[in-house]
Order: structure tokens, then C-alpha cells, then sequence
């Protein structure tokens, strides 16, 4: 198949440091190609990948003081991308609902992953293109009612997390993620202090939450009990989350998905994560982790937690997480599309396709 995949344009792909959505991308893209897909990549100039790459701006955006207008360079990338639909069987597009409006215009099929939340404002965009193709990341994500065509479930590359088969002495807890009222981070420091246990936490924060980054996170970090180490690259993040007895996850929104959780799981460290979003298809409860309706909760199983066994923990991400069962379905769904669209209008280029 000739493959579009197109990745946001704030982080590269794949990110040096956070970004969740380009990590996924990256591996997602560099298996299809391994596989002898013909695939292009729209991404920043920066990007790195086994695919052919458009750069659509020379570095992540985030990385240039001077982009004021994110959204124009989006615009800029679609304008690319669907100028040469015809080029493609079908197009994947990560970048939520700016892609919908073009994707109407063209006969190559657009298929959209839906990496984020729905709002109140973007469920009327969503549910006025409720017949495009679209991909949910967990089961839970479904609050709208769209032509969903499968969940197919994040995963990544096992030899880029090693298996720790023993936390480091003394035990700390780790927090991994945004800086942000929605990720937790102030119920992870309450956490530590109600049990007296240490916590690492490492995640960049953003512009929009610094204000609340100062007043709720940083007159609890002692550099003591409660450590900060910033925004911390791949090889640091392994070994946050390896070497630490358990991972929370005390979220406080529906969360997609959550690679943290499957990050943290592939080292060998269990994750205690709150009962909202995807965190029960992910979490497999007193197996790779535990599942919990309250914060104060969190904080009563930790004893069980350090119970569980890192192996088994590291199991269930390959069982369930890999890179390989998410391009299985990836595949899957691109086929079905492709049929569909063959089925529906038999003039298309894609009736050319070998699936």
C-alpha cells in the first residue's frame, strides 16, 4: 500500500523528550516500511524515520521562539498532504479534527486516530464528519457516536524499554508526564507525603500551565522526598520508571489511552492508576497493576503493589502492547477501508491496490 501518515508538527517525530502521539508515529511508520509498504511521512524537517520524509517546517515547532500561529503550518501541511491525495491508497492522519474538512474533498480515504479527549466544542466537528473512518485508542474513548472501524491499542518497540527485575533500594515512587491539573501530578505528591514515601516526577510543562505549576507542584519539591527532574529524554525516562518500585497514574480526566502506563509496565514496574478512562483496558488489576476509585485508595495499595511480579508485568505489554499487534491492526483497518471504498466506487485508484 501506498501509506500518508501525518503527524503533528509540535514535536518531532520521533520526540526527543515527551510526546506520546509522535513516539506512537514513529514506530507505527518505520514497521509499515519493514513490512514493504511504500509510506510517506508528513512531520517536522527534524524528523527521523525509514519512510520518505515531507518536512512541512525545518524543526518542531515548539523548538522555534519565532511560530506564533501553530495553526497556519498545520494548514501548510495539509495543504501538502492533499494536493497529492491521489498519490496514496489512504491517508492516516494523527492530528484530530483539522484534517476532517479536506479529507470530504478527496476520494482517497482518510482514516483519523483519535489520540485526544472529546470537548465540547470539538464533538460538533467530529459528529458533523461522523462517516469518515476513524480509529479509537482504547474502548473508553468512544463518547462519540463516529464510524469507528476498530480500536487498535498504542504500542512500542520492548528493546527500547530493558526489563529491571528489581527496583532500586531505597524505593521511590515515580510520576511520569505533562506538569497539568488533567495528568495528577499534585495527587502523586499527596500520595508520597500522606505514605511517606518518595517520589520522582520528570514531564515538561507547558506554557498554559505554569501558573499551575508554581502554585500547586513546586513548593512541594524538596529535592528531597519529593524530587523534580524536568524533562527528561528516552534513556532517563527508562531508567526513571525501571528502577522505581511502582508508577502512578492518578489522573484526573478520561484518558485515552496512556503510554506511561505501558512504558512504566514494560521495565517490570507495576502502575497504580486511577478508575477513569482507558486505565482498566491497560491495567490489567492485581496482575500488571492496580486500579483504584479514590486517591486515597492509590495510596492504601501500594503494599500490594510492590507484591506484584515484574515479570509478569513486562508480559503483559508484550501480550498486549507491542508494536506488532498495533500494526497488525493498523493494517487491518487500512484494508478494510480501502475495500470499502472499492465496494462503494470502483473508480478509484485504489481498486489498483494489492491488500
Amino acid at each position: 500500500m501506498k501509506i500518508a501518515q501525518v503527524a503533528p508538527l509540535w514535536e518531532r517525530v520521533p520526540p526527543p523528550t515527551y510526546g506520546g502521539i509522535e513516539l506512537v508515529v514513529s514506530r507505527l511508520t518505520d514497521e509499515l516500511v519493514r513490512r514493504g509498504h511504500d509510506v510517506t511521512l508528513f512531520a517536522s524537517g527534524d524528523s527521523q524515520t525509514l519512510a520518505k520524509l515531507e518536512p512541512v517546517y525545518p524543526r518542531a515547532l515548539r523548538l522555534d521562539p519565532n511560530v506564533k500561529e501553530y495553526t497556519v503550518y498545520e494548514m501548510l501541511e495539509l495543504s501538502q498532504v492533499y494536493q497529492i491525495a491521489q498519490e496514496f491508497d489512504i491517508i492516516h492522519s494523527h492530528l484530530g479534527i483539522t484534517a476532517l474538512p479536506l479529507a470530504s474533498f478527496v476520494q482517497t480515504p482518510t482514516v483519523h486516530t483519535v489520540h485526544s479527549s472529546f470537548t465540547t466544542d470539538n464533538r460538533n466537528v467530529y459528529t458533523h464528519h461522523h462517516k469518515q473512518p476513524y480509529v479509537s485508542i482504547s474502548n473508553a474513548q468512544r463518547q462519540v457516536n463516529l464510524n469507528y472501524v476498530g480500536t487498535v491499542y498504542n504500542g512500542i518497540d520492548l528493546k527500547d524499554y530493558p526489563f529491571v527485575a528489581q527496583h532500586q533500594e531505597p524505593p521511590y515512587l515515580a510520576f511520569l508526564g505533562r506538569l497539568s491539573p488533567e495528568k495528577g501530578p499534585q495527587h502523586a505528591i499527596a500520595i508520597a507525603k500522606q505514605t511517606g514515601w518518595r517520589l520522582k516526577m520528570a514531564g515538561k510543562v507547558d506554557r498554559v500551565d505554569t501558573k499551575f505549576f508554581e502554585q500547586e507542584i513546586a513548593p512541594h519539591i524538596d529535592g528531597q522526598q519529593i524530587q523534580y527532574l524536568g524533562e527528561i529524554n528516552h534513556a532517563e525516562k527508562v531508567e526513571l520508571l525501571g528502577n522505581a518500585a511502582m508508577t502512578l497514574f492518578p489522573i484526573t480526566w478520561q484518558e485515552p489511552f496512556g503510554l506511561v502506563m505501558i512504558e512504566s509496565m514494560a521495565t517490570g514496574t507495576p502502575v497504580i492508576g486511577i478508575n477513569l478512562g482507558s486505565v482498566p483496558e491497560v491495567i490489567d488489576h492485581g496482575i500488571s497493576g492496580m486500579v483504584c476509585q479514590s486517591y486515597d485508595e492509590m495510596a492504601a495499595m501500594i503494599p500490594a503493589a510492590l507484591e506484584l511480579n515484574r515479570q509478569i508485568c513486562r508480559e503483559q505489554v508484550e501480550n498486549k502492547f507491542s508494536v506488532r499487534q498495533m500494526v497488525d491492526g493498523y493494517e487491518a483497518v487500512y484494508g478494510t477501508i480501502i475495500k470499502d471504498r472499492i465496494n462503494s466506487n470502483g473508480r478509484i485508484h485504489a481498486a489498483k491496490v494489492k491488500l
